[in-house]
């Protein structure tokens, strides 16, 4: 286990691991029920990905220990993983949102203090300057993020991060693919009611989570 631990943080590393495997994911998957070193081709493939949605959606100091948190669950839990799907990015992402959300639980606690001693700002400080106003709004999306019930929360995350499809967050989430279009559409009005937001913001300086969550369902 540690072993695939530092390979997760070696990736992350760029140091990379392995040359080029072509076989699936699931080939490799199944392979590894019986050698271990067989799953590496997984975080090779991968890491990369999960990595950019976890720090899109924790404070940066947090990315590298929960990116090895997400494979070593992955990695537990090789025996489960169904097969018949060559790709195992969405069932990647499915963990990568449970772990995101138990994180988030002790996060928000951080959040709502932030918001405190935001509503406390000395009158002196100009929210007008650029720096200053992107800084709020960065930290006012976190916020309304975090205050989202977690079933709308999940979806949207895994929409804006990684964009997978209806298909894949479904298969991701284990639920039918009609409530991740309910959720996606429910979450997005309740997030942008949550920032008091009315339509869609066009300004270049908007971050990308708000852009990506305005911008159409996936197809």
């Amino acid at each position: 286990m540690a072993e695939l631990e530092g390979t997760a943080r070696a990736i992350i590393k760029g140091m990379g691991v392995i040359g080029p495997d072509a076989r699936s994911d699931a080939v490799c998957i199944m392979t590894s029920w019986s050698d271990p070193r067989q799953f590496t081709p997984i975080f090779e493939r991968h890491a990369v990905a999960v990595h950019r949605y976890l720090d899109r959606h924790v404070e940066s100091s947090a990315v590298d220990d929960l990116l090895s948190e997400v494979f070593v669950a992955a990695f537990r839990a090789r025996h489960n993983y169904d097969t018949t799907y060559a790709n195992a990015r969405p069932w990647l992402f499915g963990i990568a949102t449970n772990v995101v959300r138990h994180h988030r639980r002790s996060e928000g606690r951080r959040l709502t203090m932030l918001d405190s001693v935001r509503q406390d700002m000395p009158p002196d400080i100009d929210e007008s300057d650029d720096v200053v106003s992107r800084l709020v709004l960065h930290d006012a999306i976190r916020l309304a993020i975090a205050r989202l019930d977690e079933k709308y929360r999940d979806v949207l995350l895994l929409f804006a991060g990684p964009e997978l499809s209806y298909e894949e967050i479904s298969r991701a989430l284990g639920i039918p693919v009609g409530t991740v279009r309910s959720r996606l559409f429910r979450g997005r009005a309740r997030l942008l009611e949550l920032l008091g937001v009315e339509g869609q913001i066009k300004d270049k300086d908007t971050p990308l989570e708000l852009r990506s969550i305005q911008k159409g369902p996936p197809r």
